[in-house]
């Protein structure tokens, strides 16, 4: 169901049938809609047909967009089928539900709408760990985290615009401003800012099943709501994952840099906030003999060239897959990725919460931190069998705990 659902987000049934949706989940179509009548009473089509209409509700609520630009911001074919539906459901026009001025967004940008929203989570949320998470591995040019702002360039086929997201607790959401020249691009925007902060967790129900061990109790007692950071973009966490084999967040932060400046677009002047220059590099613009002039292995930098061809030949390659161990089988066929490195690319480029890299020696020092005895990865596979469905969320705090020792020792 939880794939089911990032599919349908991610615009699955906009233009496919419940039928493809039903094989990339693996299941039959009669079985799809059985679970999504049991689990959600409504069947799949449903489900995606209320999704423009929750959002266009939104936009009337928090922006000053024009109601024609709410239609096709929200997905609606028409306006005439946006004000019916609207007259429909809650017998009144869409200009009825308009109250106050909206949000005021944090800047403009030439030529480009700049709105802002409010995307609401469960509380609690631990926003300074992945705003750290993030600013540690932000690529220059494309990221950059500051002033507790997290930013970025954003591209959708050609176009190019801006994101900046902001921390309010007190309304228990993520403030974000959209600066983009293609409203119809807004609900893919928004479903991937959702997957990189992972709005969709529900922190309680993991508190719950991680605090029965006793090794995890402190950590997740420590770091109430912490959150799995996600991906903008699959190829792009699958490439961040490559270039960090064995050598540092920081070494693998400045190649991601170079990538980025040599193959991807670059932002027009004054049209995006200081320090975002240029979009990440989509899979057909990376040169696979340009690859091997910035710097790194040649094995690693035939890896990166392989993995482009890959997922330019399979734009799907990313898409959540029926289950963790099919979508590891899947990863681990494509050049330079091993087992470690497609469980680091299912936690944060496929949303599998429980994706877990055995392996990694931050992890297995954490461990042993915690425990005073040093496992073997195998060792620290079984023990996380218990930490089952929520392996991913358990990595993070083990990881946010060997971060925090690091820093004190050198202190």
């Amino acid at each position: 169901m939880s794939r089911a659902l990032a599919l349908i987000e991610g615009g699955a049934l906009d233009e496919s049938r419940v039928e493809a949706l039903a094989v990339r989940l693996g299941m039959g179509r009669h079985q799809l809609r059985r679970l999504f009548k049991q689990h959600l009473g409504a069947a799949p089509i449903t489900v995606a047909q209320t999704r423009p209409v929750l959002l266009a509700k939104q936009l009337i609520h928090q922006t000053r967009l024009s109601l024609t630009e709410i239609a096709l911001a929200s997905g609606f074919g028409s306006v005439r089928r946006f004000n019916e539906t609207f007259q429909q459901l809650y017998n009144r026009p869409p200009s009825a539900l308009r109250r106050g001025k909206g949000l005021t967004p944090s800047g403009a940008s030439a030529g480009a709408p700049t709105i802002a929203l409010l995307l609401p989570y469960r509380p609690p949320y631990d926003w300074e760990t992945i705003i750290g998470f993030l600013g540690a591995r932000a690529i220059p040019g494309v990221e950059t985290v500051a002033d507790g702002l997290y930013r970025r360039v954003i591209q959708i086929a050609d176009a190019i615009g801006w994101i900046e997201v902001a921390h309010k607790p007190a309304q228990s959401g993520l403030l974000t401003t959209v600066s983009f020249n293609r409203l119809d691009a807004l609900p893919a925007i928004i479903a991937r800012i959702r997957r990189v902060f992972d709005l969709a967790a529900d922190p309680m129900a993991i508190t719950a099943a991680l605090s029965q061990d006793p090794v995890l109790a402190p950590c997740v007692a420590a770091r109430p709501g912490l959150r799995v950071p996600g991906g903008w973009d699959g190829f792009e966490i699958a490439v961040r994952a490559v270039l960090g084999q064995q050598i540092t967040v920081a070494a693998a932060r400045r190649l991601a840099g170079k990538l980025a400046a040599s193959f991807g677009d670059t932002v027009a002047d004054g049209t995006a906030p200081a320090g975002l220059t240029h979009a990440f590099p989509r899979p057909e613009q990376v040169d696979a003999e340009g690859v091997g002039l910035l710097g790194m292995p040649r094995a690693r930098a035939a890896s990166i060239a392989g993995l482009a061809r890959a997922v330019y030949g399979d734009p799907q390659l990313f898409d959540p897959r029926q289950d963790l161990a099919n979508a590891i089988a899947r990863l681990v066929e494509l050049p330079g990725i091993g087992e470690w490195t497609a469980q680091y690319i299912a936690m944060r480029g496929l949303n599998e919460n429980d994706a877990f890299p055995a392996a990694d020696i931050g992890l297995i020092r954490a461990f042993a931190d915690l425990t005073g005895k040093r496992p073997t990865a195998a060792e620290l596979l079984a023990r996380a069998e218990g930490w089952r469905p929520w392996r991913a969320y358990a990595a993070l705090h083990l990881w946010t705990a060997d971060a925090a020792r690091t820093l004190a020792r050198a202190a």
